[in-house]
């Protein structure tokens, strides 16, 4: 039952992603086009999901427990860092050379562009270099890796 809810949320995810046209990297770099053919698309995009997580979060934290755990994973340390702030400064870098997030990348896979998967390839040779420079196995079963 896990799989399937955990297919259905990917299903409806993507779904979103593709009817928005945020599988479109010319989309989203024209967003950040402000003086030239600039699209406020996204911003609409992005406030409809913040709608939407806020009436989610509101209706999830009255359990006591998720679905399918036996807690809540939630993080715990506040401290802003080097490592986030350039964590955070190199995702908008490729966020805005490519045009894709790695979230609306995943769905854009299905359009059978190269430069997906390309842009996707990168994403993941820098998640393991950035595993291997903190000293961290490549690949962990435990959520606390």
């Amino acid at each position: 039952m896990k799989l399937f809810h955990t297919f259905l949320t990917g299903l409806v995810f993507g779904v979103g992603i593709a009817i928005s046209g945020m599988m479109n990297p010319a989309k989203v770099l024209n967003f950040f086009d402000i003086a030239g053919t600039w699209d406020p698309s996204l911003a609409f995009v992005m406030g409809g999901a913040l709608v939407v997580t806020f009436i989610g979060y509101r209706l999830v934290w009255r359990r006591k427990a998720p679905l399918f755990a036996a807690r809540f994973q939630i993080p715990t340390s506040t401290v802003i860092d080097g490592k986030l702030i350039g964590g955070s400064a190199l995702f908008g870098i490729g966020w805005g050379i490519a045009g894709f997030c790695p979230g609306a990348a995943i769905p854009a896979l299905g359009a059978g562009r190269w430069e997906v998967v390309l842009f996707l390839g990168a994403v993941a040779v820098g998640l393991a270099l950035a595993r291997i420079l903190q000293d961290k196995p490549l690949y962990s079963r435990s959520a606390k890796a």
